[in-house]
């Protein structure tokens, strides 16, 4: 089962909202705009229930089968909110909006999921219930977090559920999966280091925190190479140093580090954040100053249940024979890991061809794209839940 006609026949009118949605990006829980033009095309399609303002300024459509005597629930989830940057696309439709872009697809995923919606209406091939879910703040702002917790899934009693993102460098309309781990955890971190301030021409006077803070960052490095099993995914990423001086003749009082660390194990993430405690006393007390670490864990580890990452992959199979079930590990987050805490369900990553990366000035969705998305979240209802 190749791209679904009448959602191929969509093609300029996904493309449209896609674009609509590109020129106007919207930042974290701040998805007003965005959040009502889905509930309002939502309603136009014909869902038995819309309901606004989930985890905030979430949105969540109900779509019932022709039969619901099977009773399932499946549950399809895509993201709204852009970045804060600044796009250099140069495209006609690239964001109206001073510093904000959609510059991860959340506007594509927003618009092949209203596709899937609008077929799911038109045709109810289906036994059960299709749950439509639209997701605030999933950069950085855990809207995905702010939906479970707003009591998502026992609302709409949903059993599986299901996620996807297009990835540059995958060819165009193949997709790539994998059971178990497959996006990592990202906490980050903030260290103040102080030491006492001198005149640069008589530093025996002072207590300097640069030499602290760079002592740090390179035996910070030794927990991934030193304290890690090697085979085993981690990194500590120190991305930001700034001392309490701009001058060149002062040593300064203070050094605030900033950065992120990434796992696929508890057990890992637990000893990183013990690791990072540990050296930071140890160099602290051994240099004369005092270092003060600020750890905080983030998204979960986002992990796909076996049976429904087979389930996924078998529909996706069914759009192209393209389909990788070995997908290299990601040591990127994605707060839809708290939906997969949740219930079981899976994950998935759909091909945005050659293009920019995520997270670039210059990326930008692939409109040829939008029919194999919808297609794909179309057909998990309609297999996952036949007549």
């Amino acid at each position: 089962m190749p791209i679904i006609n009448s959602i191929a026949d969509m093609q300029a009118e996904m493309t449209a909202w896609r674009h609509d949605f590109h020129e106007n990006p919207e930042l974290l829980y701040e998805v007003q705009r965005t959040a009502g033009l889905v509930a309002e095309r939502l309603r136009a399609f014909g869902c038995d229930a819309v309901v606004e303002g989930v985890g905030r300024t979430g949105v969540v459509g109900v779509i019932h089968g022709k039969q619901r005597g099977a009773g399932r629930v499946m549950g399809l989830r895509a993201d709204m909110d852009a970045l804060p940057m600044s796009e250099a696309t140069g495209l006609a439709h690239a964001s109206r909006v001073p510093g904000k872009m959609h510059a991860c697809g959340h506007d594509g995923h927003t618009s092949m999921l209203l596709g899937a919606a609008k077929y799911l209406c038109e045709t109810r091939r289906f036994d059960g219930t299709a749950v439509v879910i639209f997701q605030p703040a999933e950069e950085g702002g855990a809207g995905g977090k702010a939906m479970v917790d707003d009591g998502m899934m026992e609302r709409f009693g949903i059993q599986e559920v299901y996620g996807m993102h297009n990835w540059p460098g995958i060819p165009l309309g193949e997709f790539a999966i994998r059971p178990g781990p497959f996006f990592a955890a990202t906490d980050v971190f903030d260290i103040h280091v102080t030491g006492k301030g001198a005149h640069a021409a008589k530093p025996n006077d002072g207590v300097d925190p640069t030499v602290m803070a760079s002592q740090l960052v390179l035996a910070l490095q030794t927990i991934a190479s030193r304290n890690a099993d090697p085979v085993e995914a981690l990194v500590v990423s120190v991305t930001s140093f700034e001392t309490g001086s701009k001058a060149y003749n002062v040593i300064p009082e203070t050094v605030h580090l900033k950065g992120t660390v990434r796992t696929l194990k508890p057990d890992l993430r637990d000893m990183a954040e013990a690791r990072m405690g540990e050296i930071c006393a140890g160099i602290g007390a051994a240099m004369g100053g005092r270092i003060l670490l600020d750890y905080r864990r983030s998204y979960p580890v986002m992990a796909n249940s076996a049976a429904q990452t087979e389930f996924a992959a078998r529909v996706a199979e069914g759009i192209t024979p393209g389909v990788d079930r070995a997908a290299p590990l990601i040591m990127g987050g994605e707060d839809f890991a708290y939906m997969l805490e949740a219930r079981p369900g899976a994950y998935i990553l759909a091909g945005n061809g050659d293009s920019a990366m995520v997270h670039h000035p210059k990326y930008d969705f692939n409109d040829a794209l939008l029919p194999v998305g919808a297609s794909y979240f179309a057909r998990l209802v309609e297999e996952g839940m036949p007549v």
